[in-house]
């Protein structure tokens, strides 16, 4: 009587749940319509001028086609570009994490019996963005130049080489990426370090564990979920920059990114479809690479 019940409520609940499924399609449609129009049709778009050729006919137009030779050619031309622009994400990720990590656990477990001090620590970590991203690029541009501050110091120290410069090297380019990215790298991990419970901690020690044990079994596996989170955020935007290393600002042609490549592609030697190709690249490139990375991390649910 009790199965018969019980198979009668479910059957029973079974059309109202199918009332409801228009409904929560309709509360879909407009996130699915953003995403079409807004995602899924530039996607689109993109494939379809990577795949263009040249009109015979007009010069500097393109024609519809199927020219797949156009992402070889962009890989066989630009392919140092591509592999700095992922050792210089990779470095200034590394960087952000190593001055990012110490930051965060300061501010979300040194400070958390402050709530004053450490709401103003969590002030000075996003006060940067009040500034224009261009703007605070340009300061070091200055900073870093030969007649500043920085290069004359080191200079007096011998540290630095007399004919030597800082703008327009790799150092200047990973600085520039590790100190526009360190936010992105702290802010997760002191969000899950501030939710962190210090009894764990104080677990471990009462367990005889030392410092640097409890911190590596207790204390970092807990703020792993800020980790991942912050090194994708640093590591994504990072691999697809173009202002820090373009000789306006921190960069020189020698240390040129794909992100560079593909400005000039698009808005001066107007050859869309390479760009359009190199853009793919980069969006599989990037989508291998944090896929594997998660994958190997344990955090699939990050994606």
């Amino acid at each position: 009587m009790a199965f018969g019940a019980f198979a009668t409520s479910t059957t029973a609940a079974e059309p109202a749940a199918r009332r409801k499924s228009p409904i929560a399609l309709l509360l879909l449609l407009p996130g699915l319509l953003y995403l079409g129009l807004f995602f899924l049709v530039p996607l689109v778009s993109l494939v379809i001028t990577s795949l263009q050729q040249p009109d015979p006919v007009v010069f500097g137009q393109y024609e519809n086609a199927f020219r797949w030779e156009n992402y070889v050619t962009v890989l066989q031309q630009y392919w140092p570009q591509t592999l700095r622009a992922f050792g210089y994400a990779a470095l200034a990720t590394l960087f952000a994490l190593l001055i990012g990590f110490p930051l965060a656990y300061f501010i979300g477990i040194t400070l958390r019996r402050w709530p004053l001090l450490q709401a103003l620590a969590l002030v000075l970590v996003i006060a940067p963005f009040f500034i224009s991203f261009l703007l605070r690029t340009i300061a070091w541009k200055q900073l870093f130049s030969d007649e500043g501050p920085i290069v004359g110091f080191l200079q007096a120290l011998a540290i630095l080489p007399g004919d030597a410069a800082i703008t327009g090297s790799a150092f200047a380019v990973v600085f520039g990426l590790t100190y526009n990215f360190i936010p992105f790298m702290t802010l997760p991990i002191y969000t899950s370090l501030e939710r962190l419970d210090l009894r764990y901690v104080e677990a471990g020690g009462d367990l005889y564990a030392s410092p640097p044990s409890t911190f590596l079994r207790v204390t970092l596996p807990l703020a792993a979920p800020g980790i991942m989170a912050g090194t994708l955020l640093t590591f994504i935007p990072a691999a697809g920059d173009y202002v820090n290393a373009s000789r306006e600002f921190l960069g020189s042609t020698d240390t040129a990114m794909i992100g560079n490549v593909i400005e000039a592609n698009f808005l001066v030697l107007q050859n869309f479809p390479a760009a359009a190709a190199l853009s793919l690249v980069l969006m599989a490139a990037i989508l291998i690479l944090v896929s594997v990375y998660v994958k190997r991390s344990g955090t699939e649910d990050l994606l």
